[in-house]
């Protein structure tokens, strides 16, 4: 389905469109964004982070999904899909959505070269005005240095994690993780794990 050539949809319109849609797109302030398709290792990130979480909460009041769960923050008019998503439950819907959440207390998002910017700035900033979020994890893709430049050195492998908590006082203090023998100790839920299982199966090559 192609969308509509349009200056300003409403969230109806935009709700509408993405029930047939052939791809995802994120909804800001009456505007819809294709959103790219995730590379293999993006893919594959998002695969381990999610099933090691997943199997550990088991029995717990928590659920986790990937991105085929729409995010609403309708303080900044925002509709996305976070790469991860952990939510305290029950879970708090949109209304008269089911499809729609509005409750998380983590998301993770994995960084590629066209959404880097975005991840770290506005959308973090968006992401901070949910009362129950907690905590936001930035998660390399693998590779780092990339350029088109010959003049460039080439680009590097890197495990490489960065993970902003909100304390007590409201602000958000930064943890950095690098090497496979560094360990994520997450603080709104009773989890962690080792950045060597984190980037199993993804290509540092």
């Amino acid at each position: 389905m192609q969308v509509p050539t349009k200056t300003y949809y409403s969230p109806e319109e935009y709700l509408e469109l993405e029930i047939t849609a052939e791809y995802r797109s994120e909804y800001l302030d009456g505007q819809i964004i294709p959103m790219a398709g995730g590379k293999p290792n993006h893919n594959q990130l998002a695969i381990n982070l999610t099933s090691v979480i997943n199997y550990n909460l088991r029995k717990k009041p928590y659920r986790v999904f990937m991105s085929d769960l729409r995010l609403i923050i309708p303080d900044r008019s925002l509709y996305t899909y976070p790469d991860v998503m952990v939510v305290e439950t029950p879970l708090l819907f949109a209304e008269n959505r089911q499809d729609t959440i509005t409750n998380p207390i983590a998301i993770a998002e994995i960084l590629s070269d066209s959404t880097e910017k975005y991840d770290r700035g506005d959308k973090f900033r968006m992401y901070r005005t949910i009362p129950s979020f907690k905590e936001y994890i930035l998660i390399s893709e693998g590779l780092s240095g990339e350029s088109n430049s010959p003049a460039c050195k080439p680009r590097q492998t890197a495990m490489q994690v960065e993970k902003f908590t909100k304390n007590d006082a409201n602000q958000w203090v930064l943890s950095e993780y690098a090497g496979q023998n560094a360990k994520i100790v997450f603080d709104s839920f009773e989890f962690e794990i080792s950045l060597d299982e984190l980037y199993d199966r993804v290509d540092l090559d």
